[in-house]
């Protein structure tokens, strides 16, 4: 490692190394593709791909036209890169800098990923990192956006051919929008929740995210809504209604209110 064998730079400084931890991978070699430009006038090397790689392809023979026969039609979108079962090796290696992907994405996306790849840090750094640990962190990552992970990468010397299979989202959780923010209740902790687009019961589990917010998930232990009586708790509400919930950080209005479910075989 770097350490070990006192890589220094001209500074005598030991040198620090930056390496790409988490996320989409691009399937062209040091990401300069030219298929945006070409499909789009859209540079690639500019920030500004569409992405046309993340779609189904057949591919042909140019000199007979014959169609070749492949397991996976998305031959060009690789799995995204995930080095969390392996961050102890990477930071024994010498690594000091993690990149992790983040632009373009979710306030959720963002939140969870960042929170657990510093988790594992702390836990290499305070020898505390144990497979155990790494499975529950996976599962939190496997709770977002993702294109199916390729588990170490090209770090562990794997060959490249992991591919995503599909060009959606492989989130174990579904985001569903079912309602807004109306009020916030700083003195109580407690956020006024119009339920505009669908129904929400105790027991559920809702993600609440705005720009300023960002993304905050709340586990529904009990609400409340306003009768004739009083504030009343009740164990469900439907769509029209609202209700009030406590939740742990300060939300906003206008926020929005995401029902979090497990994805189902009829959600593919």
């Amino acid at each position: 490692g770097i350490r070990d064998e006192g890589i220094r730079g001209p500074s005598g400084d030991l040198l620090r190394v930056e390496i790409f931890a988490h996320g989409a991978l691009c399937v062209a070699v040091s990401g300069k593709c030219h298929m945006s430009l070409a499909a789009y006038n859209s540079s690639a090397n500019r920030g500004a791909c569409f992405q046309n790689c993340r779609r189904a392809y057949r591919v042909t023979d140019e000199e007979t036209g014959n169609e070749l026969v492949i397991d996976n039609k998305y031959v060009m979108s690789p799995r995204d890169l995930c080095t969390v079962q392996v961050l102890d090796q990477i930071l024994d290696a010498g690594v000091s800098v993690l990149k992790l992907e983040g632009r373009g994405r979710s306030s959720d996306y963002v939140r969870t990923v960042t929170s657990v790849y510093r988790e594992a840090a702390r836990a290499c750094l305070e020898g505390t990192f144990f497979p155990a640990r790494a499975d529950a962190w996976m599962e939190r990552l496997e709770s977002v956006f993702n294109r199916g992970f390729w588990k170490g990468g090209y770090y562990l010397g794997v060959k490249w051919g992991e591919w995503s299979g599909s060009a959606n989202s492989r989130a174990a959780l579904l985001k569903i929008h079912i309602a807004r923010v109306g009020n916030f209740y700083r003195k109580n902790g407690v956020a006024e929740i119009c339920l505009e687009a669908g129904a929400l019961s105790a027991g559920q589990t809702i993600l609440i995210a705005g720009p300023t917010t960002g993304a905050v998930r709340v586990e529904v232990k009990a609400m409340r809504k306003e009768t004739e009586e009083g504030m009343v708790p009740v164990e469900s509400a439907g769509k029209g209604e609202t209700v009030y919930i406590v939740v742990p950080e300060q939300v906003r209005r206008r926020d929005k209110v995401y029902l979090l479910r497990p994805r189902r075989l009829e959600d593919a």
